[in-house]
């Protein structure tokens, strides 16, 4: 699974819009079709969590996450699902951009259930397929982990297949690569058809001497939209926290959404099920120490392209989830 349960199937768009009522303001949600956020969205919304705590969800598709962050950074919309570093990224370029936690998820390297490789040094001379670019977080963290373990130059010491994720899902399954780094989503498919994990980027992080725990993922607004409504944080985040709380107790809650979830056995449909609730990220604050820990080895290894002008965690990136 790719650190990122980046961009690709994780993407939403919040936009608040004229509210109903003055004490209930409507959130408008745009969300990717096949998007793994919208399990969440649809659960807060067939719930009436939104209401319960607040506010009016509305769930609308939008295209993908460069348009969203583009019309997020417009002002055309209000609230977006996308990752801390971007927001971190965009705070040290002067943007008032706050960061809500959503999903810590993240995957690892897979291999052929049959691969004769034990470890990443095993993968010398290989080919490695990583959907995300040079710049993907998981691919970043194992690189520095091979570094780190093996004296090993990943990026030198093996062939790199960039592709979307279905592509580099369906080359993996194939037999065409060595290893694969993929969205988690793809990567829990990967593993339900019979490949394993060769390592996880988080036992790679926690090697790296980074916590694990903190939440790559979050809900993204605006400074000035919590300065005109405070209260959206905490009603966001309480939702969302009820939300995840009946997945992980009510298997008919999964048994509704299974449709929108793409599953294509029930191995898969476990699997989907057993890597969203793996995600949930812990109540309370974010260690900021922790995060800026990574933002610093990201800097390193991504440069500008990944982070910007962002060296050091910027101050105000996290709020707190009100647990």
């Amino acid at each position: 699974m790719s650190i990122r349960h980046a961009a690709a199937g994780a993407l939403a768009v919040l936009c608040l819009s004229a509210p109903a009522r003055a004490e209930e303001p409507v959130l408008k949600a745009g969300v990717q079709a096949s998007g793994t956020v919208l399990w969440e969205l649809d659960t807060i919304e067939h719930n009436g969590f939104d209401v319960a705590n607040g506010f009016d969800l509305q769930v609308q598709e939008l295209a993908g996450a460069p348009a969203a962050q583009t019309a997020f950074l417009a002002g055309e919309v209000d609230v977006i699902v996308s990752d801390w570093l971007w927001v971190a990224r965009q705070r040290a370029a002067g943007m008032d951009l706050v960061f809500l936690p959503y999903s810590r998820a993240v995957g690892g390297l897979m291999v052929a259930a049959d691969s004769p490789a034990q470890s990443l040094r095993d993968l010398e001379g290989g080919k490695i397929g990583i959907a995300g670019g040079p710049v993907d977080k998981s691919w970043l963290i194992l690189r520095a982990y091979a570094q780190q373990e093996y004296g090993m130059d990943l990026a030198a010491d093996t062939e790199q297949v960039f592709g979307a994720p279905p592509l580099i899902y369906e080359t993996a399954l194939s037999g065409d690569l060595d290893g694969a780094i993929n969205f988690w989503h793809f990567q829990a498919k990967m593993e339900a058809a019979g490949m394993r994990e060769l390592i996880s980027v988080e036992d790679a992080a926690t090697a790296l001497g980074l916590d694990p725990d903190t939440p790559l993922l979050g809900y993204v607004l605006h400074g000035e939209m919590l300065e005109a409504h405070p209260e959206l944080t905490g009603e966001l985040a309480a939702a969302s926290h009820e939300a995840k709380a009946l997945l992980a107790t009510d298997m008919a809650a999964w048994e509704r959404i299974r449709p929108m979830m793409n599953a294509g056995s029930d191995a898969e449909f476990a699997a989907l099920r057993d890597g969203f609730l793996a995600g949930t990220p812990a109540e309370g604050p974010v260690d900021e120490e922790a995060a800026d820990r990574m933002l610093r080895l990201m800097a390193e290894l991504g440069g500008e392209e990944l982070v910007g002008t962002a060296t050091t965690l910027p101050e105000g990136v996290f709020v707190g989830t009100g647990g």
